[in-house]
Order: C-alpha cells, then structure tokens, then sequence
C-alpha cells in the first residue's frame, strides 16, 4: 500500500526536463525581438491598471491608492526579478505553468495552469469591458453619439448586453489568427501612442493639482490602502504575458529577462505617476462610478473638450493591445498545455500557413467574448487578482527550489541578494492576497477543485511524461 502511495505521489509531482520537452513538434516561429517584447510587456500592462481600474480602487482607498499602487509595484517587482530568473534558465512559453512543471511537478502545474486561465481570460474580458466606455467617451466627443445603453452594459449593469466589448475581441482573435509578428508590430505602435497619451494626462493633469485634495489621504486607513492594492495587482499581467512568449522569440534566454525588467521600470513609473496627478487634480469622492475617469478628469481640469477627446482615443488604443496581448498569452498558455498533453490535442493544433494555433485562438475569443459581453466589470477584478498572486509566489518559490536542485544550470539572469528578495516576494504576495474578499476565494477555490478533477481524469493519464519520452529524466 505504501508502495502504491509513494508511486501515486511520484507520478502527480513528476517534473519537465529542464531546457528541453519530450514532445518537441512546436510549429511556432521565432520571429520576436527585444523592442516587441518589451511592447508585450507594457501592452498588456500600462492602461488596464490605469484608464479604468481606478473607480474601483480609490473609493477604497482614497488619495492613499498611490501608495497601493506602490506596493503593488514593489511586490511586482521583486517578482519580476524572479520571472527574470526563470525567464533565462527555461527559456519556454508557458509561463508560470511551465515554470512550475519544471520545479515543482505536474500537479502544482494544473493549479498555475488554473490560475493563469482564469487570470488571462477574466482579464482580458474585464479590459474589453472598459474599453466601451471609453469608445462611447469618444463618440460623444467627436460626434455627440453613443451606442445605447441596452449595448454597451452587461445585464447585471443595467443593459442586454455589452456588444462594443465582444466586438473588441472578435477584432484581436483575427489580428492574433494572422500571425504573432504582425501582431507585435501592430502592438509596438499601439504601446508607442498610448505611452505619449498616458504622459499628455500627467502634464496636463499636473495644472490641475490641488493639495485640498490630498488632504483626506487614507479615509479608510491602512485597511483601504490594502484593499485597493489587491484590486489594482492584476493590472500587473503584463509581466507574465512576456514570459508565455518563449518559443516565439528570438534568443529567449537573454531577451526575456531584459524584456520584463525593462516593462517593468516602464509600468511601475507611469501608474504612479498618473495616479498621483489624477487624485490631486479630483476629489476622491467623484472617482466612483466614473465612466472614463481619466477623460473626465482632463476635461474638468482644461473646461475643454480636446484634450478628454485625445486621452479617450488613446485609451481606445490603448485597451486594444491590452487586449490583444493577454488574449496572446492565454492561447500560448493553452497551447503548451496542448503541447503536454494536459489538455486536447487540438489547443497545440497549428495552421501550416499562418503558424498560429487558430482552434485553440477561437476558443479563447469565444469565451472571453460571452464573459466581456454579459459579466459587469466590478465582478471581474479581484478574481483576475487572486491567480496572478497565486502565479507569482510560485514563481518566487520556484526561484528557490531550481537553485537547489540544478546549481549548475546555466542562468542568463539571477536574482540579487538570493535568498532575500525571493522570501519577500512570497511574503508580498501574501500580504496583498489578504486584502481580498471571502467571496473571491470562494470563486477561486471552486476553480481550482474544477481544474484538479480535469487533471485527474484526462492529464494524469495523458500527459507527455506518462506516455511519451523523457519519463526517466522528469522523475529523477
């Protein structure tokens, strides 16, 4: 019996091959240098945690929600450092799930797998979601129309459906279908536009500061800051999605771990500099149930038209590339699990022609699309929260458990001051995560038994390291 037992544990923590997979039939093409990953990066990062994530954050926090912003930089920070790390020693798309199959064995890959689907998809519905206030900001604007409210809502918002937000999508899958080069190109120039908007409102957000409204700076105490730090951390996806690209860039090894620092400085800098200037320029008060805030706010600062209509245009970019690039990192991340055999062939089925995984792209843009178009945004949040916290402390732990069992492998970056800030970076996640609500969890924990029953009853028995080669190197 105990024999059965230590075989059954075994097999659910066997662990990929470090720097290679057994199934090697990829059929994705490197074409992605450091310019387009770092836009991967930003892309998917500066505007969701920006243009509209702060009506959610500051009726909890206040002015204060700049030092949320803070620590949510510093937490993701310290685990970007470690995403380096990993970024250079296994040099793979996957992310977090194939770090996690490298270290800590197929099981606790299926629960980062869960967490990275639900973090990719919600995400990219909760982004679509704020894209169509701001499309209808600028319709306003420019022509005095909007889309009707019954179109533009999700039931539970008061409207049919949210029609703008799945056209959204639909638009992404087909861009993503056609080929991941086009794809970062055309998110390069969208990050360059959107970067010049986001500064455009800190100048002229600026002329607009008022101390008075600093002065009430954390109405609801520490408890608040926390709160909003929670919300606001999913914004930080960004740093994932370049490491879901690795087997479409070029030189992976040394060019991801440039690529997230780099994103990293980018994003961090810009959101707190934006919401500095926007909590001065605005009352805290008027923040909640704003509809494209940052519009608002520049036109109550200029009494002007103009600069609202710009900053609504550029967030209209802006949430496009952040859509298109979360939208990349989940196909990439089912891809791979395809690869494993962890879930159906059919996720690592590839175009010969476009070289991109078209199955696998519409089924993401299927769902993605039915939960942008009739889930409301504030239900979305806190939930992409829970699994990007969840990823990045197993990063971190990942970190740790590699350089005990390959001291030897070849690291093109390695965390400073190891141990330390790997520790930290655990006890931030940790720290934030308990800012979030009951009901999250609930969410959470019901999605990850889900994912656990799946693996059990498909990928345990399927997957690559059962069946396929290389069985005796992942168990060793």
């Amino acid at each position: 019996m105990g024999a059965q037992q230590s075989s059954f544990a075994a097999q659910i923590f066997r662990r990929m091959p470090v720097g290679r997979r057994p199934h090697t039939e990829e059929g994705l093409k490197r074409t992605i240098g450091l310019v387009q990953l770092v836009g991967f990066g930003v892309g998917a990062t500066v505007g969701t945690g920006i243009f509209f994530v702060l009506t959610e954050a500051v009726p909890n926090a206040g002015p204060g929600v700049v030092v949320s912003f803070v620590i949510a930089a510093v937490t993701a920070g310290l685990t970007a450092l470690c995403y380096a790390e990993l970024a250079g020693s296994v040099p793979v798309s996957g992310s977090s799930y194939s770090y996690a199959y490298a270290t800590l064995g197929e099981v606790v890959a299926m629960v980062v797998a869960a967490c990275l689907l639900l973090e990719y998809g919600v995400s990219a519905s909760a982004v679509a979601v704020g894209w169509s206030e701001y499309l209808n900001q600028l319709l306003d604007n420019l022509f005095g129309v909007q889309i009707p409210h019954d179109l533009s809502y999700a039931p539970e918002a008061g409207g049919v459906v949210n029609l703008p937000a799945m056209v959204l999508v639909v638009l992404c899958a087909l861009l993503l279908i056609r080929g991941a080069s086009e794809s970062a190109t055309v998110n390069t120039i969208m990050v360059g536009i959107k970067v010049a908007v986001l500064l455009l409102f800190i100048a002229i957000a600026a002329t607009g500061w008022n101390s008075n409204n600093l002065a009430d700076f954390a109405p609801f105490g520490v408890a608040g800051i926390q709160a909003a730090s929670a919300t606001i951390f999913f914004s930080y996806i960004g740093l994932d999605a370049v490491s879901t690209a690795g087997d479409e860039v070029k030189d992976p090894a040394r060019t991801m771990p440039k690529a997230i620092i780099i994103s990293l400085i980018i994003v961090s800098t810009l959101y707190v500099a934006v919401a500095l200037t926007a909590v001065a320029a605005q009352p805290w008060q008027d923040f909640e149930g704003q509809q494209a805030g940052l519009a608002q706010i520049l036109e109550n600062v200029t009494g002007s038209t103009w600069p609202s209509t710009v900053l609504a245009a550029g967030a209209v970019i802006s949430i496009f590339s952040i859509t298109l690039v979360v939208m990349y990192g989940q196909t990439r991340i089912l891809f791979t699990m395809g690869r494993d055999r962890m879930l159906p062939p059919i996720f690592a089925r590839v175009n010969p022609r476009t070289l991109t995984p078209i199955p696998n792209t519409i089924i993401v843009a299927t769902v993605v699309a039915l939960i942008a178009g009739f889930i409301p945004l504030n239900w979305l949040l806190d939930t992409v929260s829970i699994g990007t916290l969840v990823a990045f402390m197993v990063v971190s732990l990942g970190v740790i458990i590699l350089r005990r069992r390959a001291p030897d492998l070849e690291r093109t970056f390695k965390v400073p001051l190891y141990p330390v800030l790997p520790l930290l970076s655990i006890a931030a996640c940790i720290y934030v995560l308990t800012g979030l609500a009951l009901v999250t969890w609930v969410v959470f924990l019901i999605w990850v038994a889900v994912a656990l029953a799946f693996y059990f009853s498909y990928g345990f028995r399927r997957s690559t390291l059962r069946t396929g080669a290389g069985d005796e190197e992942a168990t060793s």
